[in-house]
């Protein structure tokens, strides 16, 4: 009975000490450094990819910081890591970042097969792993744990803004895609948002494809004698891409088949100035989101490189924006359940407007633009005209997480 008081007492001075900790550990936490891991495919098809998130990133966190590149007195440190384009690196250089740079948070990669190798690190390391660009549903679907969040548009919302230009009675469809995780991703989505065009054909091709002939050839048997309006859609990552060689096979002026595509990089859309007319969806194009944060990528981009920034340098700097965000509402407080709480449901501003991570699938909602393609002289590539906004609320984007 003599013990009592004395465990009480015990009790007492531990409940005393952990209210001091919390405080403290905050506290602590100032005067570090904020370690991000960046990964990337810097080497390899995605490379241009790769090269133009990370100069995003890197604009972002200056854009975001007012040039500081501090947030509540802690300093922003990004390592930057290369996967290849191969998913035992990236995944093995996920686990070094947690485990041995100490990062309190990651961004990448690049690539779909990637990603998805990724997602249970972060899960078994309870950091956040926020996704830019890599694109597939399954990320944010059936492979998603709490600890992904995802800057980049998925699957569902490019086969959503490209149903809008593509999807009318009439029109036959064949699909040409990678052969990977982010290519067949991207034509189920589009099934599923495909309800009036009739789908004929499914093409995949791997990523480094460098002869297209065989698979364009299948795709135009497909389609030839079919009645009404043809066309050949692509959802292509990686170079080479197979627009070049649709163009010289002439398949408009043989079998009256047209393209329909997404946007892409600019040394991508060079090709495009071959089929003024050509109608799709994209996620970024500098030209045609009007707002305060595209206003200043787009010149101080031009000021630093002599060129207007690209499709996944605006990706990049939506990801750094959303990171410093989360810690100016955190008060520099890294602390993944704090981060993950904040960052749930938070709408924060990007080179295309106003963004917002879902609660249920930490899924960035966003806007994309229905474009007309125009064979302008003054620029090397097809310039992609808005035809309209496609606003995030019009597109049905549906929750496919299992948790």
């Amino acid at each position: 009975m003599k013990r009592r008081p004395f465990s009480f007492a015990l009790c007492a001075a531990a409940l005393a000490v952990a209210s001091l900790s919390a405080p403290g550990a905050v506290f602590a936490q100032a005067g570090k450094d904020v370690r991000i891991a960046l990964i990337a495919s810097k080497t390899g098809p995605l490379e241009a990819y790769a090269k133009q998130t990370i100069v995003g990133f890197n604009m972002g966190l200056e854009y975001a910081t007012g040039g500081t590149m501090t947030v509540a007195g802690r300093k922003l440190v990004v390592i930057e890591k290369d996967d290849q384009g191969k998913p035992d690196i990236g995944k093995a250089a996920l686990a070094a970042a947690y485990a041995d740079d100490k990062v309190d948070i990651a961004v990448g990669p690049t690539a779909s097969p990637v990603a998805l190798a990724m997602l249970p690190v972060a899960e078994e390391y309870k950091k956040i792993l926020l996704v830019e660009p890599a694109v597939a549903d399954s990320i944010t679907g059936d492979k998603w744990n709490k600890y992904i969040f995802r800057t980049g548009r998925n699957s569902s919302q490019d086969a959503a803004a490209n149903a809008a230009a593509l999807d009318q009675p009439g029109n036959v469809v064949a699909l040409l895609a990678n052969d990977n995780a982010f290519g067949r991703d991207a034509v189920k989505a589009s099934k599923d948002f495909m309800k009036k065009a009739k789908i004929v054909h499914e093409e995949y091709l791997p990523v480094g494809t460098t002869d297209f002939t065989a698979g364009l050839q299948r795709i135009a048997d497909r389609l030839k004698d079919q009645p009404g309006k043809k066309y050949i859609s692509v959802v292509w990552s990686g170079s080479p891409t197979p627009f070049s060689k649709i163009a010289d096979l002439e398949l408009k002026k043989r079998f009256g088949i047209e393209l329909a595509t997404g946007g892409n990089i600019l040394p991508a859309m060079v090709a495009y100035k071959q089929f003024e007319g050509m109608e799709g969806a994209l996620y970024y194009y500098f030209g045609i989101p009007k707002n305060p944060v595209n206003t200043w990528l787009v010149a101080n981009h031009y000021s630093k490189f002599k060129a207007p920034p690209d499709f996944f340098t605006a990706g990049g700097m939506s990801a750094a924006i959303a990171i410093v965000e989360a810690l100016k509402k955190t008060k520099g407080d890294t602390s993944t359940d704090k981060l993950i709480a904040t960052m749930a449901g938070m709408s924060f501003e990007s080179p295309k407007g106003t963004m917002t991570f879902r609660k249920e699938d930490h899924q960035a909602m966003q806007d994309m633009y229905h474009f007309r393609i125009k064979n302008d002289p003054a620029f090397a590539w097809g310039v992609p005209e808005l035809v309209r906004v496609i606003p995030a609320a019009e597109m049905q984007i549906p929750v496919r997480n299992k948790r």
